[in-house]
């Protein structure tokens, strides 16, 4: 990969689920933030609910309308007049959306794969995810669901929710570190999402030089701890060992819940 110039080091930050922060050339960007202790039906296992200083960032990125990743409450959080990033069709499909955007000032960009936002000395493009864009249970609106790269002094791919795709490593580009969604919120997972060895396998695609396993060992059930629960402690440890087996030269940094770390930056 090309030299990415000589300024500080990024910087990444898993506070749980698929709740990031990257640290890029002075810019802090948010993604998909989830600060709650129980949610739905749905009760934090592990970690902390993040601290305020999580909710302060310069852009926002939401990955799809999925209440896990684009949750209300937590977005009420930001502070007023942040940028807000989010599926093109969020606004019209989300109508608390537009009742944040107003109380808080918000300021919304929808995009749709392809498009690029310019955050300080950061370029945020949206790239394709295969998920289900719907605000779920049900709802007539849909918004693609998407995954970010992060570009300053390093490529940063922020995948959301996705399954592998065809096209996956041209339609991301190069990359020096991959967020990867690994597991989920329930015993099962379901079409559009990757699981250890899917996680693995991306890594053989998208080629980058470190990978961070997000999106398991979080949130859980309520009453349904004794149910498969590897599946909630598991995926995590199994993506190091598949990652090692299937991509051996990509570094993976295994994070606890509130854990910082500096990826590796190109090769």
């Amino acid at each position: 990969m090309d030299e990415r110039g000589g300024g500080a080091p990024v910087e990444v930050t898993w506070w749980g689920h698929a709740t990031c922060t990257i640290e890029d050339s002075g810019v802090r960007v948010l993604t998909d933030p989830l600060f709650a202790r129980r949610f739905a039906h749905l009760r934090r296992r592990r970690g902390e609910v993040p601290p305020p200083r999580a909710a302060v960032a310069e852009v926002v990125l939401v990955s799809h309308l999925h209440s896990d990743h684009l949750h209300l409450p937590s977005l009420a959080r930001l502070a007023p007049g942040s940028r807000l990033v989010v599926p093109r069709g969020a606004v019209a499909a989300v109508p608390g959306l537009r009742t944040l955007r107003r109380r808080l000032g918000l300021h919304v960009t929808e995009v749709r794969p392809g498009d690029t936002v310019r955050v300080g000395e950061v370029r945020v493009r949206a790239v394709p995810a295969l998920h289900d864009g719907r605000r779920l249970p049900v709802g007539p609106h849909r918004a693609p669901a998407l995954g970010y790269v992060v570009e300053g002094e390093a490529r940063t791919y922020f995948a959301g929710d996705t399954g592998l795709f065809d096209g996956m490593a041209e339609a991301v580009g190069p990359v020096d570190t991959a967020l990867l969604p690994v597991g989920g919120w329930g015993p099962y997972l379901g079409h559009g999402h990757l699981d250890p060895v899917r996680a693995a396998e991306a890594l053989t695609r998208l080629a980058p030089a470190s990978a961070i396993p997000v999106h398991y060992g979080t949130y859980w059930p309520i009453g349904l701890d004794g149910v498969r629960p590897h599946e909630f402690h598991a995926p995590g440890d199994e993506f190091v060992r598949q990652a090692a087996k299937r991509a051996p030269g990509v570094r993976v940094h295994l994070l606890g819940h509130g854990e910082r770390v500096t990826p590796v930056a190109g090769r």
